[in-house]
């Protein structure tokens, strides 16, 4: 699908974000992309690395919320959760360039991700609680785990914003380009990966994860409960309202 490109390049394999006129918000159909992408190349022994990238003035508006509030198929596994599935239990490098607004889920699938190369214009935020909602793809226990409980308390209780800087300065992302540079820079970190022994990187992450899958696969569950308890209630009702009003969003 166009709106979810995917690009191999030798032992490299990059799903980028193409839906710029929407500012890349998410829809079913491109989860389900990413998702099947991730599944294969978690699989395909030719495949090393895997590169996530948006464009250089936005990486995601987070979900599309006309599509969001669709009625979903009845399914034993949405896609939204198939792919939160494949993102966190990813067993090779991943890797992200992000530039411009990072948003909701464009912030958060961010956590699963190993290296992170931010343009300097990146703005990363988690709004939940501004909509009435509470955070996802377990972001209510990585978050404090990486940040620290009282920066964690800021971007997901008070739903602040946080720049490209403080990102660095609290562990959240890698390194700081200018926006031309950051897809370029995870390529070539990506190459550096795929040339080191594969068995040898899939060990020293899995080691470095070990402990937290069970967590992070629980925590995603009551999250998952708990955020489609709370869409019900009227204050998110009412935030997703305003906002469809706002920009002309027909529900279907």
């Amino acid at each position: 699908m166009t709106d979810i490109l995917i690009d191999r390049s030798d032992a490299v394999l990059t799903i980028t974000l193409n839906r710029l006129e929407k500012k890349n918000s998410i829809t079913v159909a491109m989860y389900a992309a990413m998702a099947d992408a991730l599944h294969a190349a978690a699989t395909d022994d030719a495949i090393r690395v895997v590169v996530l990238q948006g464009h250089e003035t936005i990486f995601s508006a987070g979900n599309d919320i006309g599509d969001f509030l669709s009625p979903p198929p009845v399914i034993a596994e949405p896609p939204v959760y198939r792919f939160l599935h494949a993102i966190s239990t990813f067993p090779k490098p991943l890797l992200a360039a992000v530039c411009g607004p990072a948003v909701g889920i464009g912030t958060t699938l961010l956590f699963h991700c190993d290296l992170i190369y931010a343009g300097d214009n990146a703005a990363f935020s988690m709004p939940f609680v501004n909509l009435g909602l509470c955070p996802e793809a377990a972001s209510s226990y990585l978050a404090p785990k990486l940040m620290g409980y009282g920066r964690a308390a800021e971007v997901l209780l008070l739903g602040e914003p946080f720049l490209a800087e403080a990102a660095l300065e609290m562990g959240f992302i890698s390194r700081i380009v200018p926006p031309s540079e950051a897809a370029a820079l995870a390529q070539r970190q990506a190459r550096k990966l795929a040339a080191k022994p594969l068995a040898s990187v899939v060990e020293t992450k899995r080691l470095m994860k070990k402990g937290q899958t069970t967590i992070v696969a629980d925590r995603m569950a009551e999250e998952g409960l708990s955020f489609a308890r709370l869409l019900r209630e009227p204050a998110a009702q009412q935030a997703f309202g305003a906002f469809m009003h706002k920009h002309g969003v027909a529900k279907s």
